[in-house]
């Protein structure tokens, strides 16, 4: 049986149709008790930063993925296509260090003793080679572990990925304008936190601007984690690949994206309807573009 049949991101509609639902029912507890969540979780910790910093990593590991999914694909449909195959990795690889660097490089830069206008610039650059070194090794492991005996599959499941994790993080960086929403960590610092306090619906667009503040809603980096997702579709094309591996991977985004998701509150930078539409909205995302793009694929292959 196809295994890509019927599939949503590698899964069963049935596991679609959950993390949907968990989604919602979070949203709905949250638009109800977003706060008091708050008040009764919110502890910052060093082992929270820790993970704050560096747990988007994981997810950032599907970009070169992505590109060598891209790569090989079209280096087996013949060398017209190097040059494309190899400007698609550099893109892969690119992505991963480049929001790596834009979310996390403050803290990097710290670690190397970077300070602007007073350090050396080289030690800016040393930064940005921690984060190349950091995913440097995904594209070998992923050309070793891939089945290249079907290129129109990793070309979908590599554009997937690469054309999902964009469209996700620009909506999301639009939605923030949208809503303005101010963050738990800001209003904690007021005399009345309560007094600042806004729901998700009540939008105030563009009052954000560029105040990290007031962008609360969605959760930039839930839709990060989220991305995790589409793990179980990296693992249907795998040389032997099968079902359990796509749930082992589905599971483990699964407990991925919780622990992300409690994180983000713990370190008073969300709250929990924050979190679950962040999740939800690139879910979204990446199932739509995932599933049109394994449509294509199935009407390349020759009837049976």
């Amino acid at each position: 049986m196809d295994m890509n049949e019927q599939k949503i991101l590698g899964m069963s509609k049935c596991c679609f149709a959950a993390v949907v639902g968990i989604c919602l029912i979070g949203i709905v507890i949250g638009s109800m008790s977003d706060f008091s969540i708050n008040v009764a979780l919110a502890n910052k910790t060093e082992l929270g930063a820790f993970f704050a910093t560096y747990g988007s990593y994981l997810s950032y590991c599907l970009y070169p993925a992505a590109g060598m999914c891209l790569f090989m694909g079209l280096r087996a449909k013949g060398p017209q296509f190097n040059a494309l195959a190899w400007a698609l990795l550099v893109v892969g690889c690119f992505m991963a260090v480049y929001y790596s660097n834009g979310y996390n490089g403050e803290k990097v830069r710290q670690l190397f003793g970077y300070t602007a206008g007073e350090s050396s610039p080289l030690l800016s650059v040393a930064s940005w080679l921690f984060w190349v070194v950091l995913y440097a090794w995904i594209p070998f492991v992923v050309k070793r572990l891939m089945d290249d005996r079907n290129p129109d599959m990793l070309i979908a499941v590599g554009a997937a990925i690469l054309v999902a994790g964009i469209t996700a993080d620009n909506v999301n960086l639009w939605l923030k304008q949208v809503a303005s929403r101010p963050r738990y960590k800001y209003l904690i610092t007021l005399d009345d936190p309560r007094s600042g306090f806004r729901q998700w619906w009540q939008m105030i667009p563009n009052l954000a601007r560029g105040d990290d503040n007031f962008k609360s809603w969605p959760s930039g980096n839930m839709t990060i984690a989220a991305m995790m997702f589409a793990l179980p579709m990296l693992t249907n094309a795998l040389k032997n690949r099968s079902a359990r591996k796509n749930a082992v991977a589905f599971g483990f985004a699964c407990f991925y994206v919780a622990i992300y998701g409690y994180n983000r509150i713990h370190m008073t930078n969300h709250f929990l309807s924050d979190v679950c539409f962040g999740t939800l909205i690139t879910y979204l995302i990446f199932s739509g573009i995932g599933v049109a793009f394994m449509k294509a694929v199935r009407s390349l292959e020759p009837s049976r």
